[in-house]
């Protein structure tokens, strides 16, 4: 599975009565091809996959396939409690997704054997190919990858643990077992931070979950990176996202809530998060609005 350009983890929008907004969710998704996306990652971290049901879920993934129409790679979450994993899965097949990005298993602490099996499990439910993301509770070790790197449906791995060296050893097993076609992506919150040291490594992807707030500076950030254009990159990563990471880190969720007032800020009417997480304050969101504005004074 090819990807070029950022990649974009839409919001979920909820309207008052906290139910999923469609329509928002079509043009901000809409609004996110159209600025250069190079995949769509509907109903995943960003957009609270942990808060939807099977149905919400179902309802997101189709749109984002309707109104992605086949311009970009969709690749759906599906995780948590197996049988939930397995449902989203094959709904985001009869949904017309591309893909899946096999999110971690509830709460439970497993062996290398049961990650294994949880990974395979929700690639047998549809026919479609799964990324794996890596963290939480689900650490795949070199070993593990490589050995699910012999299953042709397993295409991609996203690092969401920060191990750069446990990381290295992944791509490197990879390689080892004959997979040239694996995709590898950054998937630290607020990527842009860390991504210059994973490019290093064999890992030139990344999501951006800043483009799903601010899309003009996310690939002013992307164009300098891909062009090498180390000056820039870092005059966008001191200015806008090292201050952004500084603000997330107060709260846990944050990776989320601050993504989704910065549209709210926007005018755009994107709702609340929904718990456990927590909507900014109004304090911090003054300074998410001076950072915003700040961002958009580097172009």
């Amino acid at each position: 599975m090819n990807f070029d350009g950022i990649l974009f983890f839409p919001v979920t929008p909820f309207d008052r009565t906290g139910t999923v907004d469609a329509d928002t969710l079509r043009q901000h998704i809409a609004t996110g091809v159209d600025a250069g996306a190079g995949g769509v990652f509907p109903a995943c971290g960003t957009g609270e996959i942990h808060a939807l049901s099977v149905s919400e879920a179902d309802l997101v993934v189709r749109t984002a396939v309707a109104v992605v129409g086949g311009r970009v790679p969709v690749v759906a979450g599906a995780g948590g409690p197996l049988g939930h994993a397995l449902d989203t899965a094959r709904a985001a097949a009869a949904a017309g997704a591309d893909a899946l990005l096999v999110l971690p298993p509830y709460l439970v602490g497993a062996p290398q054997a049961g990650l294994i099996a949880y990974v395979e499990a929700v690639a047998a439910a549809s026919d479609l190919p799964v990324i794996v993301y890596h963290r939480g509770n689900a650490l795949f070790t070199s070993a593990s990858m490589r050995r699910l790197a012999e299953n042709p449906r397993v295409v991609g791995f996203k690092d969401g643990a920060g191990d750069i060296g446990a990381t290295q050893l992944i791509v490197r097993a990879v390689a080892q077992a004959g997979r040239d076609d694996f995709a590898f992506f950054n998937g630290l919150l607020t990527a842009e931070l860390t991504q210059g040291a994973y490019r290093g490594i064999g890992v030139p992807l990344y999501s951006s979950a800043a483009f799903a707030m601010i899309p003009e500076v996310a690939n002013a950030y992307y164009r300098a990176y891909i062009d090498g254009d180390e000056t820039r990159r870092l005059a966008l990563l001191d200015g806008f996202y090292a201050p952004l990471v500084e603000l997330r880190d107060e709260t846990p969720g944050f990776g989320v809530s601050l993504i989704k007032a910065g549209l709210r800020l926007q005018g755009i009417p994107v709702g609340s998060v929904r718990a456990p997480l927590v909507d900014p304050t109004a304090e911090q969101e003054a300074r998410l609005a001076a950072i915003l504005e700040a961002g958009r004074a580097l172009l």
